[in-house]
């Protein structure tokens, strides 16, 4: 089955957000093409999924003990994670294809944010970093869920109890740890690390609940994460060496140090395009996060979608980080269309000629702990 119903729906979001007494609205937000060239068939299928999720949870919200639901809809910005635009707008009827055909009053976020308490995030491009900003001033609690899909509705029916054991596991052995050292294999043969700088970091474990307020993150869930130390106390970062990505059939070579990539060692076409790329958008190359999605073990396959893809599998995110406690935010870039948060992910799915052939954690003492060993978890033996 490929939708949810009604019931399922309320079970969602009573098992997203434990209910406190301040719930009173749901609010679903929708971005919004800019011009019709700009659309895709799954932005069109999306918009008609959260009509139809405003539909059934309006009919479904005395259950859910709100007074409201309501579906706010923005011209879309257009990137992952770059700031919301200043207004939204109220639909009381089908989303439009195109952001001009928006009509209605104008509210400033600032507005909608206060007279909201729960919000889904059903995004073309993601809002996780406005969110979980806006969530800590304002005080709601937000699932993120750029990309979403009916292939997605089966990380939904998981159980998510397990899930969210799981992730506090990891997180354990992350808050425990000042360093990570992570070994790569690329086509059987060339091995390369990197070193990655814990100190001064705490992990977040994102394991498809949200009973505080002040917090947003990512349905569907399933991972630990944590920002790589960045500098900001005024002590280099320790993080450096070798960084392999696979795109496409190629495999780029990135020089890490300091915790940022500064250059690129390997020659072809798509090198010479994260070459440009980093010259161009030097917070790019921020190491923004280490993440370590688990739902692969549940039986879940790559849809292509990174809300999910990335749940599936460890993880190195590439610029912004303000939005998970680090120091890199859109005033690192240079405009708001250049804000950028991007993760690879370390799938044999995903990057097929890339291994990871183990993940040490260090702790304070120098004492070693193996979580990860030929692209499996080894973290519970």
């Amino acid at each position: 089955m490929n939708h949810l119903t009604r019931s399922e729906l309320v079970q969602m979001i009573k098992s997203v957000f434990p209910k406190l007494p301040q719930d009173k609205a749901l609010g679903l937000l929708l971005d919004i093409p800019n011009a019709a060239e700009s659309d895709t068939a799954n932005w069109r299928e999306r918009r008609e999924l959260a009509w139809a999720w405003r539909i059934e949870l309006e009919q479904g919200r005395q259950a859910l003990g709100l007074e409201a639901v309501r579906l706010i809809a923005y011209p879309s910005v257009d990137s992952n994670n770059a700031d919301l635009p200043q207004h939204g707008v109220v639909l009381d009827r089908r989303p439009p294809d195109v952001s001009a055909d928006l009509d209605g009053e104008k509210t400033p976020f600032a507005k909608i944010f206060a007279a909201h308490q729960l919000f889904l995030a059903p995004t073309q491009f993601s809002t996780t970093a406005p969110l979980k900003v806006a969530a800590k001033k304002y005080g709601f609690r937000a699932a993120t869920m750029p990309g979403f899909s009916p292939k997605m509705i089966p990380a939904l029916r998981i159980d998510y109890n397990i899930v969210n054991e799981r992730c506090q596991q990891v997180k354990k052995l992350l808050d425990d740890a000042k360093a990570a050292k992570v070994h790569f294999v690329v086509n059987g043969r060339d091995r390369y690390q990197v070193f990655f700088d814990l100190r001064w970091r705490q992990s977040h474990a994102s394991g498809g609940r949200f009973p505080e307020p002040g917090t947003a993150g990512n349905l569907p869930s399933g991972e630990t994460y944590i920002v790589p130390y960045e500098g900001e106390k005024g002590e280099p970062s320790k993080t450096g060496g070798t960084l392999p990505v696979q795109f496409g059939d190629e495999i780029v070579l990135f020089r890490i140090a300091n915790n940022r990539a500064v250059a690129v060692l390997s020659a072809g076409k798509e090198s010479e395009k994260q070459a440009a790329w980093l010259a161009r958008e030097p917070a790019y190359g921020n190491m923004a996060e280490l993440g370590f999605g688990i739902l692969s073990d549940f039986g879940l396959q790559p849809i292509d979608e990174i809300l999910l893809d990335e749940k599936l599998a460890f993880h190195i995110a590439f610029g912004r980080s303000d939005h998970f406690g680090g120091d890199t935010g859109p005033d690192k870039f240079s405009s708001p269309s250049a804000v950028v948060h991007i993760d690879r992910i370390y799938s044999p799915m995903m990057q097929s000629k890339i291994s990871i052939a183990s993940i040490d954690l260090v702790d304070a003492a120098g004492r070693s702990k193996r979580i990860l060993k030929d692209d499996a978890y080894c973290y519970g033996n």
